[in-house]
């Protein structure tokens, strides 16, 4: 692809609004723009500074086509490093098109998906983690993400990868001159400051690793399923949890036969919550795929939230056939954080919830040895009582701290399994310097590492994985 040419394409969502935003880029896209623009003072925009505006009308030939407010970006002071315009139109797709067509045939290209970010990575304007930070950004619908994003996208990953990369390509130079003076017997490299740096390495590379596990679910919201037997209030905790009604409540055993999904925002962090058909044995074979389809939704949530009805849980045999039920789930996913989640509440006496709650406390010290990830909340799913407490204990899944000290968290998995590579690098390196690796060998590790870290920021980068990357972002971005 030659990214030498001009390109355009529109900046704003496509479909009629109040005003649209068309994009030029490239060397000839100021000349390009003066060909079709009148200004309404006679300026001529070829000879006017960056970072003006200016009022006049789209012309095609002695048709206008709209009144615009045009801007002009210069060189390496526009988003893509390169002459820049920005074409403020009215928003009726007719008009969109209009001035695009009329661009094109004036000797523009209709940009790529990502086209204008990518020129922006390819004249320097930004590295390859932080271009990737700008498709982020325009995808975060929750406060959590739309920080990570920020962060990034300001420099934050990159720098801390940029550094480590400098001071470790420092002591690559050094082992590399030992090499040239190998037959004097030369030492320029002070080993235990080498050692000092490869431990840092070490520690940086497995805090961003493990970052992951929680950026991951901020950037893509995390899946909680509801489950139970039939008819104990999971559509109703649905509607209470998300506050309107979106699930169907009926008295009616079975009445969700399929998942029922939706979102929900508790402090800036995304979860999805999602309403599966009850648990039973049943030959209704359209409930039976519903419960089919429940585990799936088990299988791939990082929160069970598991309901019933406190009402059936006042005897010692039905706690003991519950607390057996809540055993099989939790041997079954024993990685997932588990919530029992009693309903009624409201209709439930003192002191039965007092045996069920000691009885549940006395089921979770049994476990606790094997597996901390089992709760217990009891609520009214009807009345709405004990779903702040509910949220509460949700967002305690998700490690916040590191948003609130604005630590570096990843939330990319290329760059994740780059860490990745260059950890286990960096390890190779630090064993062979216990067992004493002559340097020639240990100086291909160190190259490794340095080649996994320039994949993240793009100073090492192929056609193939750029391709692959921008290939995700939208048109006139």
């Amino acid at each position: 692809m030659n990214h030498h040419d001009t390109i355009v394409a529109l900046a704003t969502p496509s479909g009629a609004g109040a005003i649209a935003v068309i994009r030029i880029s490239g060397q000839e896209a100021i000349s390009i723009a003066s060909e079709v623009f009148q200004s309404i003072h006679q300026k001529d925009i070829t000879k006017q500074k960056s970072h003006t505006l200016h009022l006049g009308h789209i012309v095609d030939g002695n048709k206008i086509l709209d009144q615009v407010l045009l801007s002009i970006f210069k060189g390496s002071n526009s988003y893509t490093g390169e002459n820049t315009i920005e074409i403020s139109c009215h928003g009726s797709t007719f008009i969109q098109q209009q001035i695009i067509q009329l661009l094109l045939r004036k000797g523009c290209r209709m940009a790529q998906a990502g086209e204008f970010t990518l020129r922006s990575f390819l004249n320097g304007k930004m590295d390859l983690s932080q271009a990737e930070a700008v498709a982020d950004l325009i995808s975060s619908d929750n406060e959590a993400a739309h920080q990570i994003a920020m962060n990034q996208m300001r420099g934050g990953f990159s720098n801390e990868i940029a550094k480590l990369r400098e001071e470790l390509l420092n002591f690559a130079s050094l082992i590399e001159l030992e090499l040239d003076f190998a037959e004097e017997d030369v030492e320029f490299a002070d080993r235990s400051q080498f050692n000092d740096l490869l431990n840092r390495i070490e520690f940086v590379l497995k805090r961003l690793i493990d970052s992951f596990a929680v950026g991951n679910v901020i950037k893509n919201g995390i899946p909680v399923a509801i489950v139970g037997e039939p008819n104990v209030g999971k559509s109703t905790l649905l509607n209470a949890l998300l506050n309107e009604e979106r699930a169907i409540v009926s008295d009616i055993a079975g009445t969700t036969r399929d998942t029922i999904e939706d979102e929900l925002v508790i402090d800036g962090i995304g979860f999805r919550f999602i309403d599966t058909a009850g648990i039973r044995e049943t030959k209704d074979l359209v409930e039976s795929i519903g419960i089919q389809k429940t585990f799936e939704k088990i299988e791939q949530a990082q929160v069970v939230l598991y309901l019933v009805n406190g009402l059936q849980l006042t005897s010692n045999t039905q706690l003991d056939t519950f607390i057996n039920e809540i055993g099989k789930i939790q041997n079954q996913y024993p990685q997932k954080a588990l919530i029992i989640v009693v309903n009624k509440k409201d209709l439930i006496s003192t002191d039965a919830l007092t045996i069920i709650n000691n009885r549940i406390d006395i089921f979770q010290a049994e476990l606790s040895t094997v597996n901390s990830k089992l709760f217990t909340n009891f609520i009214s799913a009807k009345n709405k009582e004990g779903i702040d407490d509910l949220k509460n204990q949700l967002l305690s899944f998700v490690n916040t701290g590191a948003l609130r000290n604005n630590e570096t968290i990843v939330t990319n998995t290329r760059h994740y399994d780059s860490l990745l590579k260059a950890l286990e690098e960096i390890q190779k390196v630090k064993y062979g310097m216990q067992t004493n690796l002559p340097s020639d060998l240990m100086a291909i590790d160190i190259k490794q590492a340095l080649y996994y870290f320039g994949e993240i920021t793009g100073q090492v980068s192929n056609d193939e994985l750029l391709g692959n990357i921008f290939a995700n972002f939208c048109i006139g971005k």
